[in-house]
């Protein structure tokens, strides 16, 4: 008799951690869309933002042995266009090294607000020799001086740079450093994002591989939402301004996201919220261009998402 309900109980048992696991991963697959949900105004009560990882001061200050191919570069040559799979098309100088834009120069009329060591970090472009090539309106080109009586190329009116630590032909790790650099597009504007699905990945030069929304903006997790048996989120009210919810996202409109508990569900307000591996997602209203991970660690309990759904960098509670 002793040994019949010990049998029973581990069959019991199993059949709870079975019903477990399946809970998660029946919801049905959710319709193509990945539109954020909830408005962007940071709200109290839920972390506040940091400095970001993966991103220098807005002035653009590199750290020691920062210079790279961008600082040794002197000359701009034949401007090209190159095609970004993240940026689309990204003005390069006749090397091949992504030009930038700082949000704090003007372009009307041109002026450069990059002094010092900031111009240490963010090498200015000279106008002297460079010219146009293919993709590159010549009409764009021009020129501002500079405080030392130095001339640098102008973009659709805006200074353009170089950054200290691009070092290979085709490198954009300056774009969205600080919140004021910017990869420069061929007519002076900021370089537009390119088609990108639903969920995909990126590689973040401090966190890895992270997953980011169809904007290219970092996804986070919340340490104190719920995935078994089912997804819960414990993000609500003012908490869901400064952190938006992830719309359902059909599972074909991913890329490089793990697939099993790739899911939606319906939250207590009636809104759809997208999972990886059955653990809600958010952006993070702090997070201001594609590349910025101003949520991370937030709180003690904010993290980027690895493609496995896992929290980057978490204490390990799991």
């Amino acid at each position: 008799m002793k040994t019949s309900w010990r049998s029973a109980s581990l069959v019991v048992s199993a059949v709870a951690v079975l019903a477990l696991t399946t809970a998660c991963g029946q919801e049905t697959t959710p319709p193509a869309s990945s539109q954020n949900v909830g408005a962007t105004a940071a709200a109290d009560g839920y972390g506040t933002a940091g400095t970001g990882l993966g991103t220098d001061a807005g002035s653009g200050t590199a750290g020691a042995g920062a210079a790279g191919a961008g600082a040794q570069a002197t000359v701009a040559g034949e401007l090209s266009v190159s095609t970004n799979a993240e940026l689309g098309k990204v003005l390069t100088d006749s090397a091949g090294l992504t030009l930038y834009r700082f949000d704090k120069d003007t372009a009307e009329p041109p002026k450069t607000a990059c002094e010092g060591d900031c111009a240490t970090t963010w090498p200015p472009v000279p106008a002297d020799d460079a010219s146009a090539g293919a993709g590159v309106d010549k009409s764009q080109l021009g020129e501002v001086t500079r405080a030392d009586g130095t001339k640098q190329l102008t973009i659709g009116g805006w200074p353009a740079y170089r950054y200290a630590k691009d070092v290979n032909a085709g490198d954009t790790k300056g774009q969205g450093v600080g919140g004021t650099w910017y990869a420069l597009a061929p007519d002076g504007k900021k370089a537009t994002l390119a088609d990108l699905p639903g969920l995909s990945t990126r590689k973040d030069p401090k966190l890895g591989e992270v997953v980011v929304d169809k904007n290219g903006m970092t996804v986070y997790r919340f340490m104190k939402d719920e995935a078994w048996p089912e997804p819960v989120s414990a993000c609500v009210g003012a908490c869901l301004e400064k952190w938006p919810v992830v719309a359902p996202v059909a599972n074909d409109d991913t890329k490089g996201v793990q697939k099993k508990g790739l899911m939606s569900f319906t939250r207590p307000d009636g809104a759809k919220q997208q999972t990886v591996n059955c653990w809600p997602i958010y952006t993070f209203a702090g997070d201001k261009a594609p590349g910025d991970t101003n949520g991370q660690g937030v709180g003690g309990t904010w993290y980027a998402v690895a493609p496995d759904g896992k929290p980057i960098g978490a204490p390990d509670k799991e």
